[in-house]
């Protein structure tokens, strides 16, 4: 489990809070989303999640973040990494080798993986991103969204128990980012990693994550099961996040008396195109609207 406890961060010479007063609880098996707009504190979070803050970046550090009751404050992040596996935003600053092969045995051996279980893990790693043709590349002759890949099977070659990712389809097209997602989904399920997500697509936070955490300027704004959180439609798109068009058509529909009398707020919340369109027949048949 993750216990954030009275958090608050402000970076060297800023006069701003990154991050104010935040204190949640993540639990071990989770599959949490953080959105908010450019600046609303996701890195900085995520920073502090996996030890960078405040080992590698100066600043006012407030409050403690806890890993299964052991403080990052207390723990080295070349330690911590062994539970705790990121992917950050800038792939470049994570890539240490020439060939990729080499860039996924980097981990292993400076954590001293037994050399019986290396091959394993790369084949496996390689096998799970789908890039297997990649093995003997150059990473230098590869395309951003195959050197996000790369770095993904890196981390999960290392086998942490927690995943910290910070916009990790960036450089991705759809069909990329939803592999992706699907990979972390059976990660989640599968061997129970627990999953920590920044990231701007919200429509597939909304179909994949069990939770979300919304930060507005360092604050957290809302944090709870998806479908609760995303009854705070109003509040989000206030604090600057652009919700799923799915729910910006239901809450048309309710406002204008479309939905069935008598319906709950929480109805109306879909994850997922198919849910819209079934919520949109179910009140069709219940308002005698045409089919």
């Amino acid at each position: 489990m993750i216990e954030i406890n009275e958090l608050t961060f402000s970076y060297a010479l800023s006069k701003k809070k990154a991050l104010s007063d935040i204190t949640l609880q993540i639990q071990k098996g989770d599959f949490v989303g953080i959105i908010g707009e450019s600046g609303a504190g996701k890195t900085t979070l995520c920073s502090c999640l996996n030890g960078l803050i405040p080992h590698h970046y100066n600043g006012d550090f407030y409050g403690s973040v806890k890993i299964e009751g052991e403080d990052t404050f207390d723990i080295k992040p070349d330690k911590l990494a062994l539970k705790v596996g990121s992917v950050f935003q800038d792939i470049e600053s994570q890539i240490v080798s020439y060939f990729v092969e080499d860039e996924i045995l980097f981990g292993l051996e400076n954590f001293g993986v037994p050399k019986d279980q290396i091959e394993k893990r790369i084949t496996g790693a390689l096998k799970a991103l789908d890039i297997e043709e990649l093995r003997h590349r150059e990473i230098s002759t590869l395309s951003g969204g195959q050197k996000q890949k790369v770095v993904f099977a890196s981390i999960l070659a290392l086998e942490p128990d927690y995943l910290i990712l910070d916009e990790p389809t960036g450089e991705l097209d759809p069909a990329s980012s939803l592999q992706i997602f699907n990979i972390l989904k059976k990660l989640n399920e599968e061997k129970g990693i627990t999953i920590i997500i920044a990231e701007q697509k919200i429509m597939l936070l909304c179909e994949f994550a069990k939770k979300l955490l919304v930060l507005e300027k360092g604050k957290v704004v809302h944090y709870g099961e998806i479908r609760s959180t995303l009854t705070h439609q109003k509040e989000m798109e206030e604090a600057g996040i652009n919700c799923p068009r799915v729910l910006t058509l239901t809450g048309k529909m309710m406002d204008e008396g479309l939905t069935p009398k008598g319906m709950k707020k929480e109805e109306r919340i879909c994850l997922n195109t198919k849910e819209a369109a079934d919520f949109v027949k179910k009140c069709m048949n219940k308002t005698g609207g045409s089919k």
